[in-house]
């Protein structure tokens, strides 16, 4: 360890890039070599760590920091400091952090939500066990996408307040409604207010769950259904009415959109991932369509079958990267009731979609496989 020590302080005396990006690595294995030998809190050791850290991890490259991040994404000894610094690095560089480090308080944690990237508000609100003032600063923002993390995080534990502002913009954010079907500390009266606004499947869920009396549910589709054509005082001015999957004014505005978005050259495929992120799976298919030239049922009956290879071969189709799919195809079944099915074999099968063939033999394909056989 001395010898090591040793070779460390020789090398930050260096300028050099080179000698800098090694002092980095060579820090990097100094942590795993003390952590397993308990001397992390070893004065020296401090001092060479807040010596260099700092200034080397600005000048590092973005794959070394990284590595560090994932090294230090556990541990209760490096400098607080360096872990703020590498929560606001890029997302992969950040993620590990914002997900696990002891380091991070309350206030950091709010300050990655004001600041940060919508990216980065995901993962704190996808961290374990969150405090009520990062909840609630969540709440307060309303980012839809940040909402709908925080549904889905269920080691995080939410109160009634929580939970009725969840639900309450879940009439406005469809993506919200599959994780708050599945939260434990949802109640029989925010069931029967979330039930207005689900799908058949989520329905079928939250009346086997919580027994919904049928003559209640009744009443409370009628009133929503009165509210909103009716315009009647109490309703939410600025939530959508009831968002049906084909609620023909929003389709339009969303046609309208991707409209604008081709004739600006800004729909490209990495606007599908945001899409879904935002909770938007309409928006999601008109844009796959849009940018596969594809008719708009072949990607709903897609979206609604058993069989994700399908939904691949369309994503192939207009450039989405292998790596993607898994993200898209996750973000997909939780806003479309667990469609398209398959689970883990399915999905399995569907990154074969993404074999070493041109975007063009997919598309072929996918308009073979999704046009109805004759007889």
């Amino acid at each position: 360890m001395l010898a090591r020590t040793e070779e460390i302080l020789s090398l930050a005396r260096s300028r050099t890039p080179a000698d800098r990006e090694r002092l980095l690595l060579a820090v990097v294995e100094l942590c795993d070599v003390a952590e397993s030998a308990q001397v992390m809190s070893a004065p020296a050791v401090q001092d060479l760590l807040n010596s260099i850290f700092m200034s080397l991890v600005v000048e590092a490259e973005r794959d070394i920091r990284r590595r560090l991040a994932e090294k230090l994404a556990h541990v209760d000894w490096a400098p607080a400091a360096l872990i703020n610094v590498l929560a606001l690095d890029d997302i992969e560089i950040a993620r590990p952090i914002i997900a696990s480090s002891p380091l991070l308080d309350d206030q950091d944690l709010v300050r990655l939500l004001i600041e940060a990237t919508i990216e980065h508000q995901i993962e704190v609100a996808r961290r374990p066990g969150l405090a009520s003032p990062v909840v609630s600063a969540i709440l307060q923002q309303g980012e839809p996408a940040v909402l709908t993390a925080l549904a889905g995080n269920v080691q995080t534990a939410l109160g009634p307040e929580d939970m009725a502002l969840l639900v309450k913009a879940a009439r406005r954010v469809a993506a919200l409604r599959s994780p708050l079907v599945r939260r434990p500390e949802l109640t029989d009266d925010l069931a029967l207010q979330l039930y207005v606004w689900v799908g058949q499947a989520l329905r079928q869920a939250l009346t086997t769950r919580f027994r919904l009396d049928p003559a209640a549910l009744e009443a409370a589709l009628g009133q929503a259904v009165g509210e909103t054509h009716a315009g009647a005082p109490g309703a939410d001015p600025t939530a959508d009415a009831i968002v049906w999957e084909q609620d023909g004014e929003r389709e339009e505005m969303e046609r309208r959109l991707i409209s604008k978005l081709v004739a600006a050259g800004q729909l490209r495929p990495g606007y599908l991932l945001r899409a879904l992120r935002e909770g938007k799976l309409s928006l999601f298919a008109g844009a796959l369509a849009t940018l596969g030239d594809f008719p708009p049922d072949m990607v709903r009956r897609a979206l609604d079958g058993e069989q994700p290879e399908h939904l691949a071969l369309a994503c192939a189709a207009v450039g989405i990267d292998r790596s993607a799919f898994p993200t898209i195809l996750e973000l997909v079944r939780e806003l479309n009731g667990g469609q398209p099915g398959g689970g883990g074999e399915g999905t399995r099968r569907a990154l074969a979609a993404f074999g070493p063939f041109a975007p063009d033999l997919a598309a072929m394909a996918f308009r073979r496989t999704m046009t109805p056989k004759a007889g």
